[in-house]
């Protein structure tokens, strides 16, 4: 069957928007006689600006919405920051391609009054803005000193807040804010031994209906394989971990020829307890890598932490 006609489902956030016009652009220069056009609407992760992430659900928050369009047959596709797509996906969807990455590092953005410091030489009692529980808990590991504070909206939102004075810093992720034009606001890479980023950070993850090869072949043209195989590699860990986008699991992978290294890490909330490892293997069994992290990790004791975080969100 030819495709005719490509409807995208895209948040309507600025950064969504942002990363949903360049996969349209792209698609339009391989298939130039594909009309193509954006479906962008609010998902609950959007409209709910006032409560902590981890309060309101940690599955789907940023996703539900665009699959509900593909389901009833009003879009073809949907374009996610891969950290925020479930690692389980609804019956008819798929994960149809995985973008070359950006730099997945998370990253420090300060105030000017700040400006001399670094995340390590930052005073005592300094005011650290994330929503991030991953992030959160592996800086009191390392900084217990801090002190940190939730911070919701979108970028320029919290960039607003910081240089307002409600925080001394921000940490964000250094991808979002170069496609954004704000790299100029990164301080300070901070380097993995610190903070491990997020599951498929710095990727774009193209979900599509299931029973539409045309599609899935229209698609694979935006598929960088050296992303795929980290990124399938840390979905798989997340996966055989249970844990959701609002839990504190982070990872970071390498490439090394047809070797990938993947490490993993599980901390408890209040940052006293940080679980840490790696795992290498062939680029072709990637999803195995993952899987024998997260084992690894259990058996040092990852699974009572998780557990102890699941028991109290349920409480």
């Amino acid at each position: 069957m030819v495709l005719e006609q490509l409807r995208i489902a895209s948040r309507r956030s600025q950064l969504a928007m942002v990363q949903t016009n360049w996969v349209k652009e792209e698609l339009e220069k391989a298939h130039p006689d594909l009309a193509i056009s954006i479906e962008a609407m609010a998902t609950q992760g959007d409209k709910i600006l006032d409560v902590a992430l981890a309060k309101i659900g940690d599955k789907g928050l940023f996703t539900k919405e665009l699959e509900a369009q593909m389901l009833v047959g009003r879009a073809e596709i949907a374009v996610h920051s891969l950290k925020d797509l479930p690692t389980n996906l609804p019956s008819g969807l798929i994960l149809g391609c995985i973008t070359e990455r950006e730099n997945p590092a998370d990253a420090l953005v300060v105030n000017t009054k700040n400006i001399n410091y670094k995340l390590e030489t930052l005073p005592e009692g300094s005011v650290v803005g994330t929503s991030s529980l991953r992030r959160l808990a592996q800086l009191r590991y390392h900084y217990p000193h801090l002190i940190f504070k939730d911070v919701r909206g979108n970028v320029i939102t919290r960039l607003e807040k910081l240089d307002n004075g409600e925080y001394d810093c921000l940490i964000l992720a250094a991808a979002g804010l170069n496609r954004l034009g704000y790299g100029n606001r990164i301080h300070q890479i901070i380097p993995s031994p610190i903070s491990l980023h997020a599951v498929g950070q710095g990727a774009l993850g193209i979900e599509c209906v299931s029973n539409r090869p045309e599609v899935i072949e229209a698609i694979k043209c935006l598929e960088h394989e050296p992303t795929k195989y980290r990124c399938l590699a840390e979905r798989a860990f997340l996966r055989e971990l249970e844990g959701g986008c609002q839990v504190p699991i982070g990872v970071n992978s390498e490439i090394d020829g047809d070797k990938l290294t993947l490490t993993g890490m599980v901390a408890s909330l209040d940052g006293e307890q940080l679980i840490r490892d790696k795992d290498t293997g062939s680029t072709s069994d990637c999803e195995s890598i993952g899987v024998s992290l997260a084992k690894k990790l259990k058996s040092q004791g990852a699974g009572e932490i998780l557990e102890a975080i699941f028991k109290e969100a349920r409480n």
